[in-house]
């Protein structure tokens, strides 16, 4: 040993490394990457406070905020694992500041539950779904597929959008299931295409248009001693049409040289039909506000995410099924990788959700949604 390493308690001291041009490069490509994420996060929490009307196309990062969540966790991480605290610390924050929101996406698999017996009458089960005008994905009739479904399920309400009374009546399965039920149906006279039926268990006090047939409907309902006031949504469609979602999903988008303008007509269209719900739900919201009865539920197809103002103004004093009991990961929407969330059963505070499923059927381009409720006493 020499003699300076002796007086050095036994060993030489090693000059620190360097970092590696590789490790500078991609810390440096990660940086940027978490700036766009910090900028995106911001940008997710505010955009459903403003009407979409003023925000072109900021309303489309609905359809992308679940990715930029996950982005935002694995950079996080990435900066804990390479020790960078100032990085790691500002990720954290915005992992704070979102997780108030992310059970509107995901929520863990611990939760409550009921015993099937404990359900009892005192519940409400109610399925809400979008039957794509009893088409199914080979254009053929799927009102049997319904029929059946519904059968399995013996729902007190049924709340159906797009409804279409010739197939409806094609069917012997789906004839029998209307003549269980009482019924509310909307649309013009004469229309085969009625675009929404409430059918219920229950005596049907009395039922009506707010916006347009093909917009929001209501029934209130006579549950016990109370009447439950019943509203079904069909919003705006979002104007992303199959081809749409197929050049999207499909990627087709990389060898199309008029990708540009095919992309901004989307975006445009996009755009142009948030406003359209935005001032539906707008409409819906000044409707609630005149209703006497205090048990409300309201559902359907929203054509939104959970990160829009359509959402967030429609959910304002309602509790969410999903976010009350569901677990994992939802999605209501087959199309766009399966990944959105755009149908929804909101309830009064005077329920309490006892259970939350999405159905895997393949009987329309969206799945149904199945959700027992139970009207809570004056004392609880």
């Amino acid at each position: 040993m020499a003699y300076n390493d002796y007086y050095n308690g036994g060993y030489s001291r090693e000059t620190p490394q360097r970092p590696s041009l590789l490790s500078l490069a991609v810390d440096g490509v990660l940086t940027l990457l978490s700036g766009l994420a910090v900028a995106l996060m911001l940008l997710v929490l505010i955009v459903p406070r403003f009407h979409p009307a003023y925000m072109w196309a900021l309303p489309m990062l609905g359809l992308v905020a679940p990715a930029v969540y996950v982005l935002t966790l694995l950079l996080g991480l990435y900066w804990v694992v390479r020790w960078r605290l100032k990085r790691a610390a500002l990720m954290a924050l915005m992992i704070f500041i979102s997780s108030f929101s992310i059970s509107l996406f995901w929520r863990p698999e611990v939760r409550r539950h009921y015993p099937v017996d404990s359900y009892g009458r005192s519940s409400i089960k109610l399925l809400s779904y979008n039957i794509r005008q009893l088409y199914s994905d080979q254009g053929g009739s799927a009102a049997d597929g319904v029929a059946k479904l519904i059968d399995s399920l013996r729902p007190d309400i049924i709340c159906l959008q797009e409804y279409n009374a010739a197939l409806a009546e094609e069917s012997k399965l789906f004839a029998e299931v209307l003549d269980r039920y009482r019924q509310a149906s909307f649309g013009l006279p004469g229309q085969e295409h009625l675009p929404q039926m409430i059918l219920s268990r229950y005596r049907i006090v009395r039922s009506g248009v707010i916006t347009t047939p093909r917009t929001s409907v209501w029934a209130d309902l006579l549950v016990g001693e109370d009447t439950v006031h019943v509203v079904s949504n069909h919003l705006q469609s979002t104007g992303i049409t199959a081809v749409d979602n197929a050049y999207i999903t499909e990627h087709e988008y990389l060898l199309d040289t008029a990708r540009e303008s095919k992309i901004k007509s989307i975006v445009s269209r996009f755009h142009e039909n948030s406003v359209l719900r935005a001032d539906q739900v707008d409409s819906i919201r000044t409707h609630l506000k005149t209703v006497r009865p205090r048990h409300r539920i309201v559902c359907g197809d929203f054509n939104d995410t959970p990160i829009s103002y359509t959402y967030r103004r429609m959910a304002r004093g309602l509790n969410d099924a999903f976010s009350e009991c569901g677990t994992g990961y939802s999605h209501t929407f087959r199309g766009f990788f399966e990944a959105l969330r755009i149908d929804y059963v909101l309830s009064s505070d005077n329920f309490e959700t006892l259970s939350y499923e999405v159905l895997p059927v393949d009987w329309s381009d969206h799945l149904p949604i199945f959700v027992r409720l139970k009207k809570q006493t004056p004392y609880n």
